[in-house]
């Protein structure tokens, strides 16, 4: 028996069902033609029963063998299976038999049948057989038919009936609705899975995304670490940090120089051991690593996220983060905090109601009050009224701050005195949110003040009224305009009591001065002190001539009787500078400064007088003041300019050395004489800084001139009275040649009479001291002063100048010719050669040759010239210069 599937079977039936149309549509055709035919032979073949009047019927239905009625098969068979057209079998695992005969006739009849859509053909069975049997139909729609034959070759009596085999449960509609909702479910949960899925997959990818956006947004660097095979891979990665750091475990070797800070290397290692051996639940780790921008500190933030079969970490991923903004305002904070704390001034932080949120140290120290003390009190000026405090929290409202000074009680109830400020702090919406008071002890200060105050007003020394407190009178006068006279003195003189006898003789002469000077005048008249040996007095109400005169008398008189100080018996007299108000001047700074030029015109005619103010002294003086602001002006600004003169021998009348001038030209006002500002740089003591720049600039331009072999002998430069007198002449001298690598042998400096005369030996000593380096040294303006024989031979001098006052009348005064005679041969009697300066006609030049005056400077050889101008003077014009006849 064949077994196939319902929808197998019912599309091979509805095959079957066509081909069986299409077969009987041709059969119907057929018959129709030859029907005559047809019923002419079945009329000769009949067998002697031509008129049949039986048919087969269906008897007995049989299951397993056993007769049963249809209806037990199923109550869907209501009838008796000979009277039944259809008959429902269920789905059944035993035989099912059809029993079938054709009871009303006596013949031995034959039998064939079909089950359409289960057999291909006839079944052929004789009388004795009368049964079709079926095992394990397949479900579906049959149609058993069954005729019979009396001799085998014609079939009547045909009996049909439609057989329906119900299929198995399985296979039921029901089943198959449930298997359409069960696929239909399925599938809808296989769409729901996979759309799940790519729901997953797509908010995996956003995941993945905003995580790449926010670890690109917040700047982390991810770090994975596969620890087996030793991978390190990173993302987001900085530019400023190209190479990961390098500990020794993940990255990097132990031995070789890490890009890690020094300090930090071992404390991360010790880190991640700890972390990786179970030590620690994370790793977490802060230190500083090298980058293209110096030292940047990180945050190393990782975790183990897989561990292979012994639980051992497989792979560790973490973050860097860039801390160093953290840091560096952790740092700074730290910083602040800590100034708050520890600076010097006391500190009170008050909450937006005024009361105390926290203090500093000096809070404490100041007041007395600790830090508990004040937590949650308001603030308060015990001293002051409470509207004074309110008045200074709207100030502080309105504006922001308050400054200002107030005394207040410490705890153990001493009064001070505080310079206090008031601050409003602001949050990000401008509204108060805190102030900040600070404030400093001052009270020792304004003790301070006020002593000074009293003491400024008074001159230490003597008890005199003192400069400051005479210009607030003085002031007052001339406001006021009040006639008076100020009579200006000095002592003369005065440096060399303090040189000789020592400052604290000076001191108690200056102190006995004003104890007599006091005396003078009248009562209403003040004395002043107004520095040094500088004193003044004022003569108020009056422009008496007859009474500022006896004034002046009365203070010279009173010096004349000499002073008895430290066994010493002084005498000491004074030069007087007289103005009167409102004549000589219209401010108190006019009047001073034009009395000064009085008492300095005085000075400058011997002292011991007085000098009432004239317009030709402020001429003088305000000329002195301007040639010496142009002079400060010029060592500001370099307007110091070296001029060179050469020095040629009379007898080869080539040249043979220079000598170095200064020269000041400043721009929009003009040359200034030598004349007029050297003096006036001798008095203000400006001759150092001049002197000193002539010789660094000379001795710059000599190694020059002597590397090239532009230049021949030496370069003489002039020592000033000044210079001389410094106790590291030697010293400031060898470290300009040293800086300016100059041999000392190209070096010759000129020292006048009047130098070396004020204290001889020590002249001496110093002149031996520059010999011994190899620097020559020339005694300039011979004859003009008081040389003593005895000293000349001693110094340890090369070169004698004679001044150029002897040159001048040299061929028109005999007795000058003389001199100048006398001069050169004493000089070379001592082994010195002779400069003559000055020399200005070639008849000068011969009689000096004549004289055997070896060498000889002026403006007959060159005027002074600038160093640019001077190589290529001697060069050409010193070249062509011959011999007078």
């Amino acid at each position: 028996m064949r077994n196939t599937s319902f929808f197998k079977q019912r599309s091979l039936a509805l095959r079957q069902l066509n081909a069986a149309l299409q077969c009987a549509a041709q059969l119907f055709c057929f018959s129709i033609i030859s029907f005559g035919l047809i019923a002419s032979v079945s009329v000769q073949a009949q067998p002697s029963h031509a008129t049949q009047d039986w048919q087969v019927e269906l008897i007995t239905l049989r299951v397993a063998n056993e007769a049963i009625a249809p209806s037990t098969l199923d109550e869907r068979n209501l009838t008796q299976l000979y009277n039944a057209s259809n008959l429902y079998i269920p789905r059944l695992d035993r035989p099912l038999s059809i029993e079938f005969g054709a009871p009303y006739t006596a013949q031995n009849l034959q039998y064939r049948y079909q089950l359409e859509g289960f057999d291909s053909d006839w079944i052929y069975t004789d009388s004795h057989y009368r049964r079709a049997t079926y095992t394990n139909l397949n479900f579906g729609l049959y149609r058993f038919s069954v005729e019979a034959s009396p001799n085998g070759t014609y079939w009547f009596g045909t009996r049909s009936i439609d057989i329906e085999v119900a299929a198995p449960f399985w296979l039921s509609p029901w089943a198959f609705a449930f298997y359409i909702a069960a696929l239909a479910g399925l599938l809808f949960a296989i769409g729901a899975i996979i759309s799940a899925r790519r729901q997953a997959i797509h908010q995996l990818r956003d995941s993945e995304e905003r995580l790449k956006l926010s670890l690109w947004g917040s700047g982390d660097q991810l770090w994975d670490w596969h620890i087996n095979n030793d991978q390190l891979h990173r993302h987001n990665t900085w530019r400023q940090l190209k190479a990961f750091p390098e500990d020794g475990i993940r990255c990097g070797e132990q031995a070789q120089k890490s890009n890690i800070h020094p300090d930090d290397v071992l404390k991360v290692q010790r880190a991640l051991r700890n972390y990786l051996d179970g030590h620690t639940d994370h790793y977490e780790q802060t230190y500083r690593v090298a980058s293209d921008k110096g030292w940047l500190w990180v945050l190393d933030r990782g975790k183990v996220v897989a561990y292979d079969e012994q639980q051992r970490p497989k792979r560790m991923t973490g973050t860097l983060k860039d801390i160093t903004p953290l840091v560096t305002a952790e740092e700074r904070l730290k910083m602040l905090a800590a100034s708050i704390t520890n600076i010097s001034d006391g500190v009170c932080i008050y909450d937006d109601q005024f009361k105390v949120i926290e203090t500093n140290q000096s809070f404490s120290r100041i007041t007395g009050y600790r830090r508990e003390d004040m937590l949650g009190r308001t603030l308060q000026f015990t001293m002051y009224n409470p509207d004074y405090l309110e008045q200074i929290k709207q100030i502080v409202q309105q504006h922001g701050t308050w400054h200002g000074e107030i005394e207040d009680i410490r705890k153990d109830g001493t009064v001070y005195q505080i310079e206090l400020t008031v601050d409003a702090i602001h949050n990000e919406t401008k509204v108060i949110s805190h102030y900040v008071v600070t404030f400093s002890d001052i009270t020792e200060r304004k003790n301070a003040e006020r002593e000074l105050r009293r003491l400024s007003n008074t001159d230490t020394l003597t008890g005199l009224p003192n400069r400051s407190y005479f210009q607030v009178s003085h002031s007052n006068l001339v406001r006021k305009r009040i006639k008076h006279a100020l009579l200006l003195f000095d002592l003369d003189d005065f440096k060399k009591i303090n040189d000789s006898l020592g400052h604290e003789v000076g001191d108690h002469l200056l102190m006995h001065v004003a104890e007599r000077v006091a005396e003078v005048g009248r009562p209403q008249d003040t004395f002043y002190r107004l520095g040094g040996d500088e004193f003044v007095l004022m003569l108020e109400d009056t422009a008496d001539v007859h009474v500022i005169t006896e004034a002046g008398k009365q203070i010279l008189e009173c010096l004349e009787q000499p002073f008895h100080i430290s066994n010493h018996d002084i005498v000491v007299n004074c030069s007087i500078g007289i103005v009167v108000y409102p004549n000589d001047g219209q401010s108190s700074q006019e009047l001073l400064q034009n009395a000064d030029t009085a008492m300095y015109h005085v000075k400058n005619r011997g002292g011991c007088a007085y000098q009432f103010f004239n317009e030709s002294m402020n001429i003088n003086a305000v000329r002195r003041l301007q040639v010496e602001n142009q002079l400060r002006q010029a060592l500001r600004n370099d307007f110091l300019q070296v001029h060179y003169q050469p020095k040629v021998s009379l007898r080869t009348h080539k040249f043979v050395g220079l000598e170095a001038l200064v020269r000041l030209e400043i721009p929009n006002v003009g040359v200034i004489s030598p004349a007029e500002f050297i003096p006036l740089a001798e008095e203000t003591g400006l001759i150092i800084e001049v002197g000193e720049r002539v010789l660094r600039q000379t001795c710059r331009d000599m190694r020059e001139w002597v590397e090239a072999g532009a230049v021949q002998g030496r370069v003489a430069v002039n020592l000033s009275a000044k210079q001389f007198t410094q106790p590291d002449l030697i010293e400031r001298i060898m470290t300009i040649l040293s800086e300016e690598k100059l041999h000392p042998q190209y070096l010759e400096l000129e020292i006048t009479e009047g130098v070396v005369m004020d204290d001889p030996e020590r002249a001496i000593e110093i002149m031996t001291e520059l010999n011994n380096l190899g620097i020559h040294l020339a005694l300039d303006d011979f004859g003009t002063g008081y040389s003593s024989l005895a000293y000349l031979k001693r110094f340890p001098i090369q070169t004698l100048k004679i001044d150029k006052a002897f040159i001048d009348d040299i061929n028109g005064a005999e007795r000058d010719r003389n001199m100048v005679a006398s001069i050169v041969a004493m000089a070379h009697n001592l082994g010195l050669d002779v400069v003559a300066e000055g020399v200005v006609d070639a008849e000068q030049v011969a009689t000096l040759s004549n004289l055997r005056c070896e060498f000889a400077q002026g403006y007959l050889f060159a005027e002074p010239l600038r160093r640019e101008k001077f190589l290529q003077h001697i060069s050409t014009t010193l070249a062509s210069l011959k011999p007078s006849t």
